[in-house]
């Protein structure tokens, strides 16, 4: 094992784009009950049009360009293999902030934001991982991989790169492990930034009796998301290896997968995925999923989370200054809730956007990026 930083590309080969189209070409369709919209599931119309987009229209080669245009690299940690986007601002002076997808996500989730961060008159340099086990960091080859783990991969990493002290941003799966980072090496972390943060009631009658009424309806809508819209959470985390045996196999069936998510988490008022998410952004996460065949070990972080006793176990409050920013659909964060594990230290609640706020609105998550880190600077 070594140091090494290696320059990386996105190459994905001819006969692997072939193999793609003609897989979707074959798909075998299921039928569905009539009349049953999204309410069952996705929608055997929608999907068959999506399929022939993917396969047709979609230009895997023009979202493999505008990666290829930031700098990209690997390195191995902790014997596992992990693939990262580092851009600089010009700025030499600039923050180094590093950005964490979740799932259904990938590094393209931050391209939108990447111009708008590493500028201005408070720039970052960007570090932006595919987490182990995702994408182009490649399968995992081994179990434990929980989200401590994770993190103190990632300290590691931004350590390799000479950042003496640097900012974590991360949503869903990133929410856990920014946190998780300014546990493991709060000594470098200036703050974490979050959205999706996940945050449970503490049982204290005074608190539930103190819940305004916008916390109550986010309350009902984490029941309802446990209730009625948690499967996949539970599959991923119980059975992954059953799982992954369809999606490594059926690229419709890995579409559908990851498309009822951005259904169900982004905008309500939209009646469509694409209408809150550019559908190539979707398509390019999904294709890389596809290409880097790694279904299993995306599915297995949910079965370490879910097997991880030490990360369910009480702890004390983190010190590290945390700022939350709270976006209307799939996002169930309560400050007091919250308040009892983290340092709380900034809050934003907006009225637009969603799970996936860098796609949907990347103008909101820049702002609240920015308000936050320079907080820090005048305490």
């Amino acid at each position: 094992m070594t140091n090494d930083i290696e320059p990386f590309r996105i190459e994905i080969t001819a006969a692997g784009l072939d193999d793609l189209k003609d897989r979707l070409r074959r798909t075998r369709w299921t039928d569905e009950l009539p009349g049953a919209g999204w309410e069952r599931g996705v929608p055997v119309s929608y999907l068959r049009e999506l399929v022939a987009y993917w396969g047709g229209t979609f230009d895997w080669r023009a979202v493999e360009a505008e990666l290829n245009r930031h700098a990209q690299f690997t390195t191995v940690i902790d014997g596992q293999n992990l693939h990262f986007l580092h851009v600089r601002s010009e700025r030499a002076d600039a923050t180094p902030l590093l950005l964490l997808h979740g799932w259904p996500g990938s590094v393209v989730d931050f391209l939108d934001v990447i111009e708008p961060l590493t500028t201005g008159e408070t720039p970052f340099h960007l570090v932006i991982p595919s987490l182990p086990g995702f994408g182009f960091s490649g399968p995992i080859t081994e179990a434990g991989w929980t989200d401590t783990r994770i993190a103190s991969a990632l300290a590691v990493l931004m350590a390799r790169l000479g950042y003496e002290r640097y900012g974590v941003q991360g949503g869903d799966i990133g929410a856990f492990v920014g946190p998780a980072l300014g546990r493991v090496d709060p000594e470098h972390v200036l703050g974490v930034h979050a959205n999706a943060l996940v945050t449970f009631p503490t049982g204290d009658p005074a608190d539930m009796a103190a819940l305004t009424e916008a916390e109550q309806l986010r309350l009902e809508a984490l029941k309802r998301f446990q209730d009625d819209m948690s499967a996949y959470m539970q599959l991923q985390g119980t059975r992954p290896q059953t799982l992954a045996h369809a999606l490594a196999d059926s690229p419709a069936g890995q579409l559908a997968w990851i498309v009822e998510k951005y259904r169900e988490w982004t905008d309500a008022t939209k009646e469509l995925p694409e209408q809150a998410v550019d559908r190539d952004r979707m398509l390019a996460t999904v294709s890389i999923y596809w290409f880097t065949d790694t279904a299993r070990s995306v599915a297995n972080s949910y079965y370490e989370r879910f097997h991880d006793a030490s990360m369910w176990a009480p702890k004390p409050p983190a010190t590290v200054p945390t700022g939350v920013a709270v976006f209307p659909t799939g996002d169930y964060a309560i400050r007091r809730f919250a308040e009892r594990a983290h340092h709380i230290t900034h809050w934003s609640e907006f009225y637009r956007g969603g799970h996936f706020p860098a796609l949907e609105a990347p103008d909101l998550l820049v702002g609240d990026i920015r308000e936050f880190f320079a907080s820090l600077t005048r305490q």
